[in-house]
């Protein structure tokens, strides 16, 4: 199919994308030598410039959220300058970047963090499930510490500092990853956060540390260069619905939009097993926020269009077609076939399945 709204332009904060095909947020893997961005990354971005919008894999703000093995940081110079590898090669091709600050709070095995950091969370329940280490292969979760006032703070000032150093790095913007049940995430959800204090009981408490970090990072560079992706019903890392989940989303959409933030990111993980976001809710959320919404999940180049076209989104997410294509645009607007990915690379170090996947 040969869409047309898809590869009109747009404008988010204070950027005009060419398109409105965003590559959306995907762990790589790819930061070898201690969490830092190298020349095959910045390769890899470069080669899906033509994105309307990239946002790269989830970086660290914090020694202590590093808890996937081989996941890029964004917390000191060493990584600046790795990330601006990745900024001088999407800019060199004519593309636009944001950097997504990513903290795994609990979804953490402690062999993967460097020395000094720790596992902290909401509160100090395991994550169930196993994590890949490179030093021990699969291994439980790690038990986490229950954050204080203090280490909340802590954590708040480490994002506001990272939206900072992104900038020095050259991107065009951060994206708040409050989605996939990670730190931000582990104090919405209510079957996560069974806090008693100010930041856990009630709607207010639960959307709080989402609300203090969404200001500091605007404090920090400017709302017209902060987004922030959610991911309601989905159930990742033991998150899942619960009671108030609508009414609490919605005032924390609100809140955001009086923050005038460049942009909002909902996905809906249906396609991957998760129950999905019901369309009314979808429809209520982008009604709530007074600015760019980006759909993701699931779409392909008629799906994505028919929601552009139906105003029920301004640009749209792709993620295995960006990471098989990267020339995804181009075949999306001559309706060519595209690489299939493959999944045995997806979190493997190396060129193979990463920078190697073929153009048309």
């Amino acid at each position: 199919m040969s869409a047309t709204k898809m590869f009109t332009p747009v404008k988010i904060g204070n950027m005009t994308l060419a398109n409105r095909a965003v590559m959306s947020p995907m762990t790589r893997s790819r930061a070898l030598d201690a969490n830092t961005p190298n020349k095959l990354m910045a390769e890899y971005y470069g080669q899906r410039a033509s994105a309307g919008l990239i946002i790269t894999e989830g970086a660290s703000p914090s020694p202590n959220g590093l808890g996937y093995a081989r996941i890029p940081g964004l917390y000191n110079a060493t990584q600046v300058a790795g990330w601006k590898l990745t900024t001088d090669a999407v800019h060199a091709a004519g593309g636009r970047i944001c950097v997504q600050l990513m903290h795994t709070g609990r979804v953490t095995q402690a062999a993967n963090l460097p020395a000094g950091a720790e596992v902290v969370g909401p509160t100090d329940a395991i994550c169930p499930g196993e994590m890949y280490t490179d030093s021990k292969g699969m291994q439980p979760h790690s038990q986490p510490r229950a954050m204080t006032q203090a280490d909340i703070d802590h954590a708040v000032a480490e994002y506001a500092m990272a939206a900072k150093l992104a900038v020095e790095a050259g991107f065009d913007g951060i994206e708040l990853h409050a989605a996939n049940g990670y730190l931000i995430e582990q104090f919405l959800n209510a079957n996560v956060n069974t806090r008693t204090d100010g930041y856990g009981g009630s709607i207010a408490g639960r959307n709080r540390f989402a609300l203090e970090i969404a200001r500091a990072a605007v404090a920090a560079i400017g709302a017209e260069r902060v987004g922030i992706r959610l991911s309601p019903y989905g159930v990742f890392n033991s998150t899942g619905p619960f009671a108030e989940l609508e009414p609490q989303y919605l005032a924390l959409v609100n809140e955001l939009s009086a923050m005038k933030l460049a942009y909002l990111h909902v996905l809906d993980h249906s396609a991957m097993g998760a129950p999905p976001v019901p369309e009314a809710f979808k429809l209520a959320l982008r009604n709530a926020f007074n600015g760019p919404f980006i759909l993701a999940g699931g779409f392909d180049a008629a799906t994505g269009e028919a929601a552009l076209n139906d105003g029920r989104a301004d640009m749209i997410g792709y993620a295995r077609a960006f990471l098989a294509n990267p020339d995804l645009v181009v075949r999306m607007q001559k309706g060519a076939a595209l690489n299939a990915p493959d999944m045995s690379t997806f979190y493997t170090p190396g060129a193979k399945g990463y920078t190697d996947y073929p153009n048309m």
